[in-house]
């Protein structure tokens, strides 16, 4: 047996005994980028290893997974598995999503107290050697900040399907009732959720949310709306209706822009000349201005009309702000 392929059975077997509703035969080939043919072999060598995988029908499909998990064989940990883990909450928390941090740091400690004396000695000097040698910039910009309890608060009405009221604002006087729908980890926090009444959902900035409580039951979003496609509509973080905007690079910038996400919908196309053109579909026509802002003349704006002129009243702007500031008392360190 190849050695790929003894790797995809041990994934397989670990996907189906990791998963409670269990995987179709043509979810694993879509997993595995194999064809169905194929997929429906790995299944029936996993079976073969495997006696208690079961089926389970699904109106006309069968769905597959495996019961009372693997052994510890299978399922002990890594020393890159682990570093990776490290590096994760190392990096989270240089980049001041503490919260989160501290929670991989915590499921790093659990999954090191549950291996045995012998399983730790064995991964300690790898995972040291690892995590010694990885380092990261830390990024300049807004760090997030959240307080852990509010963090705490939200998460538990998400999971119980509660609605969460609070202040918002430092000087508001009245409480909002919010239903909450997901959580946006970025240079902010935000909860997102529609309020009493809307049906839309709104951002809340974690940082302004005073004297949060759960209370009553969530209105729960529409099964076919998620987080994931609400935060790709945007830019950045704030909503507004999507446009199609289409960026010209450069030669000179061409290699930087082809490897930069601008929208995980983007598409990049080269041009003769070796300049490069990304369009994508998003809103948040400021966050977009002021990011472009940083690339100074290597990118022109082809579409929209709207976003170059957003564009040039910020270059207007700071122009005529810079030439017209004089500081005369400000002494230096």
């Amino acid at each position: 047996m190849r050695f790929e392929k003894a790797g995809m059975i041990i994934k397989l077997a670990r996907l189906l005994a990791g998963t409670a509703e269990g995987m179709t035969i043509d979810e694993i080939a879509i997993t595995f980028h194999v064809s169905r043919r194929t997929a429906e072999r790995l299944k029936a060598t996993v079976e073969a290893i495997f006696p208690q995988l079961e089926a389970i029908t699904d109106g006309h499909k069968l769905r597959f997974r495996i019961t009372g998990g693997l052994d510890r064989f299978l399922q002990a940990p890594t020393s890159d598995e682990l570093s990776e883990l490290h590096s994760a909450a190392k990096e989270l928390k240089l980049r001041g999503s503490s919260l989160q941090s501290s929670l991989l740091n915590s499921l790093g400690e659990k999954i090191k107290s549950s291996l045995r004396p012998t399983d730790k000695h064995k991964l300690a000097p790898d995972i040291d050697a690892l995590t010694v040698t990885s380092g990261y910039v830390i990024p300049i910009g807004p760090q997030p900040f959240a307080d852990p309890n509010v963090l705490e608060v939200v998460r538990s009405a998400i999971k119980s399907g509660n609605c969460l009221t609070f202040i918002y604002g430092k000087n508001a006087n009245f409480r909002r009732t919010v239903s909450p729908w997901g959580i946006l980890y970025g240079r902010s926090y935000y909860l997102v959720g529609p309020a009493l009444g809307k049906q839309k959902p709104a951002l809340w900035r974690f940082d302004k949310l005073h004297l949060i409580e759960i209370d009553g039951q969530a209105i729960l979003p529409p099964t076919d709306w998620s987080i994931s496609d609400f935060s790709a509509r945007s830019f950045g973080v704030f909503q507004e209706k999507p446009q199609k905007i289409i960026l010209h690079f450069t030669p000179q910038a061409a290699y930087d822009a082809s490897r930069f996400l601008f929208h995980r919908d983007q598409i990049t196309t080269q041009q003769p000349d070796r300049s490069v053109v990304i369009q994508f579909t998003a809103s948040g026509s400021l966050e977009i201005a002021n990011h472009l802002f940083t690339w100074g003349n290597s990118v022109a704006i082809v579409e929209p009309q709207s976003l170059r002129e957003k564009l040039c009243e910020m270059l207007e702007s700071a122009l005529q702000h810079h030439k017209a500031t004089t500081i005369s008392d400000v002494s230096s360190p």
